[in-house]
Parts: C-alpha cells; structure tokens; sequence
C-alpha cells in the first residue's frame, strides 16, 4: 500500500526520475484491487437501489489518478534508460502492449543514468559537499 500511496501523493505529477519494477508493480495491483472494489460496490448499489453508478465511480477515479499513472510510466520507463515517449507503443495493437509489458517488467539499469539515480541504491553522500559539482548521469 505504501507504493500505491507514494504514487498518488510524493509523486502525484513527477515525471522526473526513475522509477522501480516493484512501485510499479504494487501500483498497478492496488489499481485492479480497487477497480474489482468498485465494480462490487456498484453491483451492490444496483442490487439493493436499482441505480447503475459504475460508470460514475469509475469516470472520478481514473479522472484522479491518470497524471499520477502516466507519470509513474514514464518513470519506470526512465529506469530502464528509454524516454518517455515509448508510452505510446502501447497503441499499436497487440505487439505494442506485449512490447511495452517487457520494457516495464525487465530490470532497470544499475547505477545513474542520465534520467537519474538508481533507486534501488541507497546514497549516503552528503549534498553540502556535492554543491558547486557537475553530476554526470
């Protein structure tokens, strides 16, 4: 739950940086965890009031975490040294999602790329020191 929540606020619009396979990951089975809630709750709500309120519910919810989904893409994309552009690959059919599934669940580079650093490495460098230097990713 803790990477599903560092999305949606600590990286809400952030579109710099990197992401890990394992945010991604837990993001994207909390987002099928509460879509399955969802469509309970409004079967619920249809059974008992006769009111069909899933497209509602579901309309407010990806309209709240679509920045924080693309943006959480494009870091995990960063992670493994491509741009964010490769996004779009998932509109070509059929190969272009298997594609894009690959690109997202292969591992990410180790150390600092030019999109930043690793962070899966922890770095304990203090920053007064690193002020003034030129950081080459």
């Amino acid at each position: 739950m803790k990477w599903y929540l560092k999305v949606l606020t600590k990286n809400y619009a952030n579109f710099e940086g990197r992401a890990r396979r394992q945010e991604y990951w837990m993001f994207v089975l909390f987002q099928i965890l509460i879509l399955v809630g969802l469509s309970l709750f409004s079967g619920l709500v249809e059974e008992i009031m006769d009111l069909d309120i899933l497209g509602i519910l579901l309309l407010i919810y990806f309209g709240g975490t679509l920045i924080p989904w693309l943006a959480l893409n494009v870091r995990r994309l960063h992670d493994i040294g491509k741009s964010g552009t490769y996004f779009f690959i998932n509109f070509v059919p059929i190969i272009g999602r298997i594609w894009y599934i690959v690109l997202v669940a292969s591992n990410g580079d180790y150390g600092p790329n030019k999109y930043g650093l690793d962070p899966k490495v922890e770095y304990f460098e203090d920053e007064i020191n690193q002020i003034g230097e030129q950081q080459d990713y």
